[in-house]
């Protein structure tokens, strides 16, 4: 059996009133657990988008991380890949940070298009053009 020393186990941040008893603290563990997850799951899906999606994986993760150290480990992980993708992709020739841009960009544009996006915007506008509705929902 594996044995992790006190100092580095992961400590909960339970409020007082969650404490008080096994009922409470485990409501407020499953609470925890659901909003982190909701959080978590929405900044997966905001990845690809301008804006601050992995902000909100981060965070999801952070609110998780109050409650299973699991989720901790895995903050600790994903920001050292976020970080070492930020300073690989900083390394790289303009080209390689264009492509990687224009690929993004194909990703999104893909994904608002699988989404039926564009087709309700254009219904919005009174164009119905056929290839504006996505292959999943026309």
């Amino acid at each position: 059996m594996h044995i992790v020393p006190e100092e580095t186990r992961h400590k909960s941040r339970r409020p007082a009133w969650a404490a008080r008893s096994p009922a409470r603290s485990r409501l407020y563990r499953i609470g925890v657990g659901i909003a982190g997850g909701i959080v978590l799951a929405a900044g997966v899906v905001m990845i690809p988008y301008p804006g601050p999606g992995w902000l909100v994986v981060f965070a999801g993760l952070a609110i998780l991380a109050t409650e299973f150290a699991w989720a901790h480990g895995v903050l600790t992980y994903a920001r050292g890949k976020y970080d070492a993708w930020n300073a690989w992709i900083k390394r790289q020739h303009t080209v390689v940070q264009a492509a990687t841009f224009v690929l993004t960009t194909l990703v999104v544009l893909a994904t608002l298009w699988l989404l039926n996006v564009y087709a309700l915007v254009g219904g919005w506008l009174g164009i119905e053009w056929s290839w504006l509705r996505s292959p999943l929902f026309g």
